[in-house]
């Protein structure tokens, strides 16, 4: 009497714990029966497990699993950011692979002789987005250890002790297939654990520094209609629910390692920043004369490269962290936020403090720069040596200047003031020059992307417009009337020279110059000034605003024999 009471028990418990799972499978496309919803089915086969489970001849691998594991070797997902190592994957993944991968035909069971026989001649998994393959790199990595230990060696990954309980690891610490899914239960779409609408399944486990502040995180900005379609895999049209989905695919992606829907980088930003979704056109600006050249590389970034960029390239998420960038006055909180660059003196910062470190990762130490386009009596390439605070003269960005009497400045400027990269490298049509556009160094009609007019070739008529850019910082009448320099209208208005032939905007290192010949930006356009007729090219600073010069310029010899 005993052992029947138990029996009958056990059997109880069975049903009570298969009845809802047979419910809710039934109404999936993982119901490949006669009786399933979906067009991947059986024309004749009624049982729904049996695709899957069998109670009798079932493979050791599974309770009661009722397919072959597949033979084959997989190309396992790898990133130079990834911290853990997946391996070919096992337990409940290489299980799922077992139809996902596409090797083994849908039918062929454990328990049946011969295959049971799908409709429409389908034997394999059907392409589509059901059908990971062999290639598991453009996948979300799955058969690692996901301990207490990985977490700390990566702080953006949650520790595994804190997960909800819908996310399950197998019983060895593995995160498998079924930490996301539920291959029972499709009640949130694609068989998820856990409703994914804001990511809220991927921040689960991923903590990514500024997330929640962020853009991508927090805007109801919804695609406009217009082609293409920036979320073509997508069921949602915001950027808030799409969240993490606005970039990333966790299966099929493109863009391989870090899983982007697009394999070329800027597409990512692109199919939004193009008017499509965001406020700002960006991707129009880099038409622009002059412009970041995005598209003269692709594949070359990577996370994990040095701060210091080796091989020269620029993609969008070198300048912009898409895990935190957002709308904020400051850019440094903003669109700059939690970005990386290299400080005044040649060491990494992370976060940067100062705009001008972000330029320095790719404008200062980094090597096969381009050749200046203005060649110089002392050329230098590296910005970097440009603004250091010793030097005989620099444009206060790195910190105020070291002149005292600056009598030309426009108000709110100071010789106390210290200005950014941005105030002269920017959009000439941004709203900070008076126009509509976005702001920031991405291209501009102006060369090198310029935020205004600056004409740099000998023989240029004197003009408002023609210095705009000296002239946003610089009274055009002052200049004008010399009351910074006795000299400057004979030679800029009279002999049509112009500001670039004598100063060298960025500053003169203190490697190469001093405060002698070099104050006051003095560094010489060599293709337009040339030594004197005694062999010398030199300015001489005689304090109080005056100075002196042994050079020929436009056919004349100027020479201070005062000056030995």
């Amino acid at each position: 009497m005993r052992i029947r009471l138990s029996w009958l028990v056990g059997v109880v418990a069975l049903l009570v714990t298969v009845d809802p799972l047979l419910a809710s499978v039934a109404d999936t496309r993982h119901n490949l029966s006669v009786s399933g919803p979906g067009t991947t089915k059986s024309g004749l086969e009624s049982q729904i497990c049996i695709f899957c489970h069998t109670p009798h001849s079932a493979s050791p691998d599974a309770p009661l699993w009722n397919r072959r594991l597949p033979g084959t070797t997989y190309v396992p997902y790898s990133s130079s950011t990834a911290v853990a190592q997946p391996g070919q994957p096992t337990g409940a993944s290489i299980l799922c692979l077992s139809c996902h991968d596409g090797t083994i035909a849908l039918g062929e069971v454990l328990s049946r002789t011969t295959p049971i026989s799908m409709t429409g001649g389908i034997t394999t998994m059907p392409g589509g987005s059901a059908l990971i393959g062999t290639d598991l790199s453009h996948d979300h990595p799955v058969s690692f250890d996901y301990s207490s230990s990985l977490a700390s060696q990566n702080t953006e990954l949650a520790d595994p002790a804190t997960l909800q309980p819908e996310i399950r690891l197998d019983d060895n610490g593995q995160l498998q297939c079924t930490a996301c899914h539920d291959a029972h239960n499709d009640t949130y779409g694609n068989f998820l654990v856990w409703p994914n609408t804001g990511s809220a399944l991927c921040k689960a486990c991923h903590l990514k520094e500024g997330w929640q502040i962020s853009a991508h995180s927090t805007s109801a900005a919804t695609w406009n209609g217009q082609s293409p379609d920036p979320w073509p895999l997508r069921d949602r049209t915001n950027v808030a629910d799409n969240a993490c989905e606005n970039c990333h695919m966790p299966h099929l992606s493109t863009g391989g390692p870090r899983l982007l829907m697009y394999g070329d980088e800027q597409q990512n930003c692109s199919a939004c920043h193009n008017g499509n979704v965001a406020t700002d056109d960006v991707m129009t600006v880099f038409n622009q004369l002059s412009a970041h050249p995005m598209t003269a590389t692709t594949l070359i970034h990577d996370p994990g490269e040095q701060s210091i960029v080796s091989s020269r390239h620029v993609e969008c998420a070198d300048c912009h962290n898409p895990h935190a960038a957002r709308a904020a006055t400051d850019p440094l909180s903003g669109s700059l936020a939690n970005i990386r660059g290299i400080s005044i003196d040649g060491i990494e910062t992370d976060p940067v403090s100062r705009v001008y470190e972000l330029c320095f990762r790719c404008h200062a130490d980094s090597p096969n720069q381009p050749i200046p386009r203005t060649p110089r009596q002392l050329p230098q390439v590296n910005t970097r040596l440009e603004f250091q605070l010793d030097n005989p003269s620099f444009h206060p960005v790195a910190g105020p200047g070291r002149n005292p009497t600056v009598p030309s400045l426009i108000a709110p400027w100071t010789v106390s003031s210290s200005m950014g990269c941005v105030d002269c490298h920017n959009n000439n049509a941004a709203s900070s020059a008076a126009g509509s556009g976005p702001e920031g160094p991405h291209g501009s009609a102006f060369s090198p992307i310029l935020v205004q007019r600056y004409e740099t070739l000998d023989n240029t008529p004197e003009s408002a417009s023609a210095y705009a850019l000296c002239y946003n910082c610089h009274d055009r009448n002052s200049i004008l009337n010399d009351d910074s320099f006795k000299e400057h209208k004979k030679h800029i208005d009279k002999e049509n020279t112009p500001c670039n032939v004598c100063h060298d905007p960025h500053g003169v290192s203190s490697q190469q110059g001093n405060s002698i010949n070099n104050s006051h930006l003095i560094n010489f356009d060599t293709s337009v000034v040339f030594a004197n007729s005694n062999g010398l090219l030199r300015f001489r600073d005689n304090g109080q605003l005056a100075g002196s010069c042994d050079l020929e310029c436009h056919g004349e010899d100027h020479r201070d024999e005062s000056y030995p």
